[in-house]
């Protein structure tokens, strides 16, 4: 029998291939980076080159989904349209129902229930994509999430989803050693991550913060060049430094 037919039928060893399929599907994907600070979120994109006919700002994996929730995606951009459209239609009616603004744990609650919920029934096949979620709560304190194509959902300081990202969560976990760092910091960490696996350097780099105040604020390219001129020196005096050290 293929197991790998049907959306609700278990493998031998315990497994719904559709939804393994589903997880490769976000592991082939752009990688995206969130990174926790003291009073914001930031979240970084591998941006794909595009054609010269193609406009590039047509072409998103940053998106806004309420004046102070913003979300990060990997996978396919067709089904992370469907689902954003959904999650922004939640938000404008839970507004509407409580007259007060969703948390971040809500929206990746339901994020994560509509993508368990494609994984339960036939006739459906899974969501092909991973989010990460940023935002603040009504308090003012700043909150990272994550859900999968499973329909698990988690919290997180730092994290990171799509293609390599094993190497770039190791990368965190060894370099954010403190989730209330400042603005600066917290950007300059999410550069450096995704500079671990992504090509071309700025050119292929988009930066969002989430602000208390002005929800999201894209990170103007000059800024993302400087910083990642900045992180190339660095690395290149490191090395001859030890290049130096070798030759003693």
């Amino acid at each position: 029998m293929s197991y790998d037919r049907a959306i609700t039928v278990f493998s031998p060893d315990g497994h719904l291939l559709q939804v393994e399929y589903a997880l490769e599907a976000v592991r082939q994907g752009s990688t995206c980076v969130g990174v926790r600070a003291a009073e914001i979120v930031v979240l970084g994109v591998e941006r794909k080159s595009t054609t010269k006919l193609q406009d590039p700002r047509t072409v998103r994996k940053l998106v806004k989904v309420d004046e102070h929730l913003g979300l990060a995606f990997a996978g396919l951009n067709a089904d992370a349209r469907v689902l954003v459209n959904k999650a922004r239609i939640e938000c404008q009616s839970y507004r509407l129902t409580v007259e007060d603004s969703p948390s971040t744990e809500h929206l990746a609650r339901y994020i994560a229930t509509l993508q368990q919920r494609y994984t339960q029934r036939g006739g459906r096949r899974p969501f092909g994509i991973s989010t990460l979620i940023g935002g603040h709560d009504r308090d003012g304190s700043p909150h990272l999430w994550t859900t999968d194509p499973q329909g698990s959902y988690s919290e997180w300081t730092a994290n990171a989803i799509g293609r390599n990202s094993k190497s770039v969560l190791e990368y965190l976990e060894k370099h954010h050693t403190d989730s209330s760092c400042s603005e600066h910091t917290a950007i300059r960490l999410t550069i450096q991550a995704l500079m671990e696996v992504v090509e071309s350097g700025s050119k292929n780099i988009e930066i969002c913060v989430m602000r208390r105040d002005h929800g999201m604020v894209t990170v103007d390219a000059a800024v993302v060049d400087q910083i990642c001129k900045e992180i190339t020196e660095e690395k290149d005096k490191e090395k001859a430094r030890q290049e130096r050290k070798t030759q003693v």
